[in-house]
């Protein structure tokens, strides 16, 4: 007799599966703090940028020998420092996104080691699947992934092209 159930599945396959998602996670959040550290030393320069115009404008005004009467605004390109400040600005609320998104990147990939270390405990391979398949469903895994398909997605491609 033949059993044409489809391929045996295995728990540890699944369990596999499991970390190496939450190593890709780990990873993009590794990228993504890398990217934060850089804007946040963009912002540290053109704060030092921003400190350096203000004081020479200051130290011009109060001077001692200096004219009677205050520099005037012509003195200052207020233009060129509130566009510096909206590009600090900026980058300031781009590294609070990518923080938000770490943090959430982090969630996940230990959502994911979780998992793993649940379904260790299981010997039944297609529950496994389903497990997962239903963590990634209610996770939104595949927003996570950008160049890999997620099991819940494989699953979805197969029940579409499935004649059942």
């Amino acid at each position: 007799m033949s059993d044409d159930s489809g391929p045996e599945l295995v728990v540890e396959e699944f369990v596999d599966y499991c970390h190496t998602q939450a190593g890709l996670l780990s990873g993009r959040v590794e990228t993504m703090r890398d990217e934060a550290d850089d804007l946040l030393s963009e912002i540290d320069e053109e704060m030092a940028e921003l400190r350096t115009r203000l004081e020479e404008h200051a130290s011009g005004v109060e001077g001692v020998g200096g004219p009677s009467t205050p520099a005037g605004p012509g003195d200052v390109d207020i233009d060129a420092l509130e566009e510096l400040e909206s590009e600090v600005k900026e980058k300031q609320l781009l590294v609070e996104a990518k923080q938000t998104r770490m943090q959430a990147f982090q969630d996940l990939a230990a959502a994911y080691t979780d998992l793993a270390e649940d379904l260790e405990s299981d010997d039944d391979g297609s529950a496994a699947l389903e497990r997962v398949i239903q963590f990634e469903a209610d996770h939104d895994a595949p927003a996570y992934f950008e160049e890999r398909q997620t099991l819940v997605e494989a699953a979805a491609d197969s029940s579409e092209t499935d004649p059942d």
